[in-house]
């Protein structure tokens, strides 16, 4: 069924697009929406617009290993988190005017029968591989460390924070055993390796497949990052993969001997894009397979290019091993989006949150998938700043887009009472125009069709300001008391503009597409109407008040953001001053007992000769009386700690110093500014005291 040499054919009765499943450990930012959603949905209308029959799936992922982490350190169970932020979640999209027709979750029911089920039928039918193999285990809290429990250093970039999957700094995908001075993030102790069974799925046997189906089925139609991180990962020579976890939050492995296990969340996930699909039959009394099991249907996944490997040689694989599933035809990655200049984390706090923007910014969704979609890191990474935005709503949508259609709608109810006039005598200028109009339809297709969301958004600008350069070079307002005929060739042709900009805006802009075919009093058309839009706005038709489809954007609004961030940025700041040095190699007890520790009184102290930072200082450890420099001259006199006892670190070899031998070292703690006080016992010690 799924031969992939017969999805070539581009005659499809049915679209299946997905977008990738959202953690629900947190709610969705600007990054999430413009590598993935944002272009998903503006594809899913255009076909609809086109009368193309489509599923738009879209669901929560709620079985990463982030949200037990996040679960654990709010001490509240994992689906305490996942319903928290699934709804959340849900209802930001609603309002944002993703146009998902199933929004579900991993958690529901019928993706663990549709997950389980799935692994049971490649179990059957011998196409996993049984293993044993030896995997970081924490004796503290008697657990399988899955990736994201250990934590570590980068071996190719030495971040000390990375996870056992990836290290978040350089981007680098690693294994757990990679890591240099692993730890468990339950325990914060270094983990043992334990033996442990788990189920593979041998991507070596789908390697020969891969190629033909990618490297030489696609080369020429997939976004040169997709089909090169495809390429380097099958010229490297694919290895089995785990389908299987040692945890207890996600869909049961379904056999004999596998207590404890759960399904791997990247075997899991994308099986979420046919549970939900599952569930949109049978809520609408739909049949749902032939979204997915006909080679007359066409699978495109929308995701970040962090999720290519998962969607381009994992869940392939997995399809054509179960055997009755069809392959992606696309899979249209998006690079990343940063903000202000830097990276979007959701750990740090540096993003722009959907829920927050729906708040402080009511009724301006467009503006946000306007922008987000012009700047969309299609080919590579791009970067969000608010003055951009402030930019391209002021100077854009408001100065192009809203200045035309406001202009046209207001001087045709001041001229013509808000009826159309009709065309009249067209002239050569006219016909261009009209010509030109009739075209852009087809060219804002091409572009989407090819997955270049911000070509097409241009060409659609591009109308706008078509429709701008023919109102102010035919100037209406100057001549309809001498030439009012001509007046309503002008308006005539200016209001096919908007209506041409009303159908073809609906996929980009929805919001301002229903305040516009409200304005003009239309219905929602297709997309095919636009090239000949005179027939839908004819003579006489009477049109609804004019208003405002923009507003400008004060500097104090975009300020007001600004400061949000550069308020986050200290906040980090001090939060990882904050945060102690990590802890040195354990060493062993026979190690600590060779570390003579005293306390000792300052008997005489004085500050080094030509120095900054030294005192030397006479001190009474109650069996001799020694000199010992310190650099704490930056934090205290000399004279006012005369007296004062401290910790000595009593058997330190002797070293010489600017001229003086120091005999020790007393002990001192240090802040994040690097302040330093001294170590010393709550009540007076006798000198010579033992530190044990």
């Amino acid at each position: 069924m799924n031969e992939f040499a017969q999805q070539k054919s581009k005659e499809f009765k049915r679209y299946t697009v997905t977008s990738a499943l959202p953690y629900a450990n947190g709610p969705v930012h600007i990054g999430h929406l413009a590598g993935v959603y944002v272009p998903a949905d503006i594809y899913a209308r255009y076909l609809r617009s086109k009368g193309r029959d489509i599923i738009f799936i879209g669901g929560s992922d709620e079985h990463g290993v982030p949200i037990t982490i996040k679960a654990r350190m709010e001490n509240v169970t994992p689906q305490d988190i996942v319903d928290k932020y699934h709804y959340m979640i849900k209802e930001s999209f609603e309002k944002f005017g993703i146009s998902f027709d199933v929004y579900s979750r991993t958690s529901a029911a019928i993706h663990h029968e549709t997950a389980s089920a799935f692994f049971k039928k490649l179990f059957d039918e011998g196409k996993l591989l049984e293993k044993e193999s030896e995997q970081f285990y924490d004796e503290v809290n008697n657990q399988f460390l899955a990736d994201r429990y250990i934590t570590g250093t980068c071996p190719h970039c030495s971040y000390e924070k990375a996870y056992g999957d990836q290290c978040e700094s350089c981007g680098t995908s690693l294994s757990a055993t990679d890591l240099i001075k692993p730890k468990s993030v339950l325990s914060g102790n270094k983990p043992v390796m334990k033996k442990t069974k788990h189920w593979y799925l041998p991507l070596q046997d789908y390697e020969p497949m891969l190629r033909k189906w990618i490297l030489e089925g696609h080369k020429n139609d997939w976004k040169s990052n997709v089909y090169g991180q495809c390429k380097s990962w099958i010229d490297q020579g694919l290895q089995p993969r785990a389908v299987t976890r040692d945890l207890d939050w996600g869909v049961k492995v379904p056999v004999d001997g596998a207590e404890g296990k759960v399904l791997y969340v990247w075997f899991d996930a994308p099986i979420g894009y046919i549970s939900a699909t599952r569930e949109w039959g049978k809520e609408n009394n739909r049949e749902w397979e032939s979204y997915w099991k006909s080679n007359d249907s066409k699978l495109v996944h929308f995701i970040g290019k962090d999720n290519i490997v998962f969607h381009c040689i994992i869940f392939p694989s997995m399809l054509y091993a179960e055997g009755s599933y069809i392959l992606p035809e696309n899979v249209p990655a998006n690079e990343f989006l940063n903000l202000e200049g830097d990276k979007i984390s959701t750990s740090r706090n540096w993003a722009v949150w959907l829920h927050e923007y729906l708040e402080e910014f009511p009724g301006q969704q467009d503006v946000l998938r306007y922008v987000l979609c012009a700047a969309a890191p299609e080919t590579k990474d791009n970067d969000f700043t608010w003055k951009d935005f402030q930019a391209r709503n002021n100077s854009e949508l408001l100065a192009i887009y809203g200045n035309f259609v406001n202009r046209t709608l207001v001087l045709t109810h001041k001229y013509f009472e808000g009826k159309v006039p009709g065309r009249g005598q067209l002239t050569e200028n006219d016909n261009a125009v009209i010509e030109q109009i009739a075209r852009y339809p087809q060219i804002i297709a091409n572009s989407l069709e090819s997955y270049r969301f911000r070509e097409a958004l241009g060409e659609l600008m591009n109308l706008a300001r078509l429709g701008n350069k023919y109102l102010t070079e035919n100037e209406p307002w100057k001549i309809f008391k001498t030439d009012p005929e001509r007046v309503k060739t002008i308006m005539n042709v200016s209001l096919q503009i908007c209506t041409s900009l009303a159908i073809l805006s609906e996929p980009f802009l929805p919001f301002t597409a229903e305040k516009l075919t409200n304005m003009l009093a239309i219905d929602c058309m297709k997309w095919d109407k636009a090239e000949t839009a005179e027939n839908i706005l004819k003579e006489g038709h009477v049109m609804n008040q004019p208003g405002f489809l923009f507003t400008k954007i004060e500097d104090e609004t975009i300020q007001h953001q600004i400061d949000k961030l550069v308020n986050t940025r200290k906040s980090n700041e001090d939060n990882e001053n904050s945060k102690a040095e990590p802890f040195k190699e354990d060493i062993g007890f026979d190690d600590f007992v060779k570390l003579d520790l005293r306390i000792a009184t300052i008997i005489e102290a004085e500050k080094v000769a030509k120095t900054k930072k030294l005192l030397k200082l006479t001190l009474d450890t109650g069996n001799d009386k020694r000199t010992v420099v310190s650099g704490i001259a930056e934090f205290y006199q000399p004279e006012e700690i005369k007296g004062r006892q401290v910790v000595l670190l009593a058997n330190l070899q002797p070293k010489v110093i600017k001229g003086i031998e120091s005999h020790g070292m007393i002990l001192m703690a240090s802040n994040s500014n690097g302040e330093l006080a001294f170590v010393q016992p709550d009540k007076v010690i006798n000198n010579g005291g033992l530190i044990s």
